[in-house]
């Protein structure tokens, strides 16, 4: 990314913000139909079908816009983002099979300070020290509502750690791709990726759904879809560390449905933990507002 560049993208944060808080909320009702699949489906089979409504995404685009659009200045990176996006969505619905979606959402927390570091040492986007303590503070957050050693949390939430390891690789791959790559490009590799991964293993765990599952394996397809091409738009209209904090809006949905739906609801730790996660959310998204401001003085 050239000097200029920087400006420009900074003066579409808020566009950004709004576009990757839309993602968030799409992937949290995705969230909560795949946990709710997860006691009658096998996990695998829910998140192909989560990525299926990708795939008719990407077929539309092709029928739209022709072969051209496969052109790639990158297909490494667009093949490595494929395979990341398998990883991190298997995983996490893996986990929810036995750790509460509110639990779930809090530890995933973790990857925008992942995202945050790799923003800054891969993509060597500015990050000033007072966001460096608000993500170790966050980070410290995510200990309060795991509480190692403790048995308190299951141990598939290790999966939701390994899931958000994979989300955050996603997304700064996103932001590289971004400079050189439509973003209707990168849905197509990714749908075409996943797909295929997803299908190998597909046969071995397959179960046909009832009326009721299909239903919902069907919102879940075009819900993901819609959310993937957010977090995609977002990534190009701002940096990875401005959009990063937005995934602090998922505790709100995480909690809600999993009231709803399964009748859980936090414990207190996790509430101190998530408290301290959103503060340091809530910092650097006014930390990043006042520098837009100054940027444009």
């Amino acid at each position: 990314m050239s000097p200029q560049d920087a400006p420009t993208r900074r003066s579409e944060s808020g566009k950004g913000l709004l576009v990757m808080g839309l993602g968030l909320f799409l992937f949290s009702a995705v969230d909560t139909g795949a946990k709710f699949l997860t006691s009658e489906l096998h996990p695998l089979q829910i998140v192909w079908t989560r990525q299926l409504g990708l795939l008719v995404g990407a077929v539309f685009l092709l029928l739209r816009y022709g072969l051209p659009i496969l052109q790639t200045k990158h297909p490494k990176l667009q093949l490595l983002r494929g395979s990341m996006a398998v990883l991190s969505a298997s995983l996490f619905i893996f986990a929810l099979a036995y750790v509460p979606l509110a639990d779930a959402v809090a530890i995933s927390f973790v990857a925008p300070f992942i995202v945050t570091l790799l923003g800054a040492l891969i993509l060597r986007e500015p990050v000033g020290i007072r966001r460096w303590v608000a993500v170790t503070l966050g980070f410290l957050g995510v200990l309060i509502v795991i509480r190692p050693g403790l048995g308190v949390v299951h141990p598939a939430a290790g999966l939701v750690i390994l899931a958000a390891l994979f989300f955050a690789i996603r997304q700064i791959i996103s932001r590289a791709l971004s400079d050189t790559d439509r973003t209707s490009t990168t849905v197509i590799y990714t749908a075409l990726v996943s797909t295929v991964l997803l299908t190998v293993p597909l046969p071995f765990v397959w179960q046909t759904p009832t009326t009721e599952q299909a239903f919902i394996l069907v919102l879940i397809a075009v819900l993901a879809a819609a959310a993937e091409i957010c977090v995609i738009k977002a990534l190009e209209l701002t940096l990875a560390v401005v959009v990063a904090p937005m995934h602090y809006t998922l505790i709100l949905w995480g909690t809600f449905y999993g009231w709803l739906v399964f009748g859980q609801l936090p414990d207190v730790w996790t509430w101190v933990g998530t408290a301290l996660i959103v503060a340091t959310g809530i910092y650097s998204l006014r930390r990043e507002y006042l520098e837009s401001k100054l940027s444009k003085a």
